[in-house]
């Protein structure tokens, strides 16, 4: 079941006030609402939370919904600042936009694309998802640098972080792009590897902005 934006966000104060910095309740003011809130009405008919005063409380029913709020958020937050290099205040308010959209797996592509971070970019826990349990499991890595695959290994481009606008465009002229398959031949002193019939060599700095997904 979806529930609202505003719901979610009550959702998300709700879980860090008392998952993790030990609450029972958060205040109205806490959570920014007033008892006629339209997100804390459905909260309170779908039976995720109580209300006792000007306090509310995350009941068992609410708990995985708003796990999963957060982890969300958190992954929306690594998303913006580490793949798409939208940090500070910018990053914050897009994160908040973009994790109302992660439903239906999204989350869990996202997780993937990300090689299941732990922690969001403030140090805050990200709550794993069974995405996380099964790759540790499978010793599947997920996406990794470049520099992270050895001679003979093989993977599908899947983003290119390169913040510098030079060296993207360097990239993107040579045909290295989200979707391409490549082989590795060689680590040192660069990085050589094959994309189609065609073989590259970069250095090991601009190595570690190409992310790859191992086959």
């Amino acid at each position: 079941m979806k529930v609202s934006a505003k719901a979610e966000e009550i959702l998300e104060s709700l879980w860090i006030a008392t998952e993790e910095e030990g609450e029972t309740a958060a205040h109205f003011e806490r959570l920014a609402i007033t008892q006629n809130d339209d997100g804390l009405v459905e909260l309170v008919r779908l039976a995720f939370v109580e209300v006792s005063g000007e306090r509310v409380r995350l009941r068992k029913e609410g708990r995985d919904e708003a796990r999963m709020t957060v982890r969300r958020h958190r992954l929306a937050e690594r998303l913006m600042m580490d793949i798409l290099d939208i940090k500070g205040v910018s990053g914050d308010e897009r994160a908040c936009e973009f994790e109302h959209l992660l439903h239906y797996g999204v989350d869990t592509k996202i997780c993937t694309l990300l090689n299941h971070p732990t922690t969001c970019p403030h140090g805050k826990p990200i709550p794993p998802g069974s995405c996380c349990e099964q790759a540790r499991q499978d010793g599947e890595v997920g996406v990794v640098a470049l520099t992270e695959l050895k001679a003979g290994e093989e993977g599908e481009i899947a983003y290119l972080a390169a913040t510098d606008v030079s060296k993207m465009q360097k990239l993107m002229s040579m045909g290295v792009l989200p979707g391409c398959d490549l082989v590795v031949t060689r680590t040192f002193p660069s990085y050589v590897f094959k994309v189609g019939h065609s073989e590259f060599a970069v250095d090991s700095e601009l190595a570690r902005e190409i992310f790859v997904r191992k086959n």
